[in-house]
């Protein structure tokens, strides 16, 4: 949206899961007088501006590429939507083939375009308060604080590890999981949060604002990933700009952007995150060496301008 605003355009968030039907967007639409449209999510969003009176962009999440191409009748919603769209951005070379795939004769309005990247972390984040709050010590100089940023949805898998973690913190009191996010599910929340409840040295953290999260962000030891499936993590790119080394599933949303032992960690499985988080813990010249190699890796193709760019100029397609 600030990419948009930049340009002078006047652009109005709405979620999509709080409509029903095509209708319903039809009737926004003319009553606002909008020009214009553009979904995130191919099908969640796409297929509210199926038939629509104005020009529309798509942008893929991840999970319908990934997952929903799996279902006959939301593959055949999403086709009919790309046909119908204007562009589609995929953030992977790899998001743009598998969807070129389900839908060849779409290829050619595909773009690639990785997401930009800006943090801005809070200069006035109480940290000792944040960790009181999760009812973490705060009297150890040891203490090796690993986060989890999600929406709290099955997808995002947030309950892969805290078993192997669980274990971990028997052992070794000094490290704590942090899993902090919306609630997406309310009931799968609800049994994540039973399922925290009875782990030691996991914890359910209130949500915060951005420039909180960032900050905290900052002063923890590593930020983790365990989704199913994944577009591309911003949680992920903020870490590596943050500084902050990332351990995150092998899955293809994020080994295009983490290469093994170079800009990161990926695990396929709890017992080698805890491995590799040791060794991460035992080892600060790799862990300082990952970090800055990140942080280039991010400089470089998740450049915030670049993104600026090409949305503002594709918005002109419409």
């Amino acid at each position: 949206r600030n990419h948009l605003h930049a340009a002078g355009h006047i652009c109005v968030l709405k979620d999509a899961l709080t409509y029903e039907s095509p209708t319903e967007i039809a009737n926004l639409i003319s009553t606002d007088k909008f020009d214009a449209a553009l979904a995130i999510h191919l099908y969640k969003g796409g297929r509210l501006l199926q038939g629509s009176r104005i020009p529309f962009g798509i942008i893929f999440g991840g999970t319908d590429v990934n997952e929903d191409t799996k279902y006959e009748e939301k593959h055949r919603v999403m086709g009919a939507v790309l046909g119908e769209a204007r562009f589609a951005v995929a953030f992977t070379m790899k998001m743009k083939e598998l969807a070129a795939a389900e839908w060849p004769d779409a290829r050619k309005k595909i773009y690639v375009q990785t997401q930009g990247i800006k943090t801005t972390p809070s200069e006035t984040f109480d940290w000792y308060r944040f960790l009181q709050s999760a009812d973490i010590p705060t009297d150890t100089g040891s203490l090796h604080m690993f986060l989890l940023i999600c929406g709290l949805r099955r997808v995002k898998d947030p309950l892969y590890l805290v078993d192997a973690f669980s274990d971990w913190h028997r052992r070794d009191p000094s490290v704590h999981l942090g899993i902090i996010g919306p609630a997406v599910d309310p009931l799968f929340t609800s049994e994540v949060k039973e399922k925290v409840k009875r782990a030691p040295g996991v914890h359910l953290l209130q949500e915060m604002p951005q420039d909180d999260l960032h900050a905290a962000m900052k002063r923890c030891f590593a930020v983790v990933n365990s989704s199913i499936s994944e577009g591309m993590s911003a949680a992920i790119l903020e870490a590596m700009d943050l500084d902050i080394p990332v351990l995150a599933r092998n899955i293809p949303g994020n080994a295009a952007i983490i290469k093994h032992k170079e800009t990161g960690l990926l695990f396929s499985d709890p017992q080698e995150f805890v491995v590799l988080s040791k060794g991460l813990m035992n080892d600060p010249i790799m862990e300082k060496e990952i970090v800055t190699r990140a942080k280039d890796y991010v400089k470089k193709h998740h450049s915030w301008e670049s993104e600026r760019k090409a949305y503002q100029n594709l918005v002109l397609r419409l």
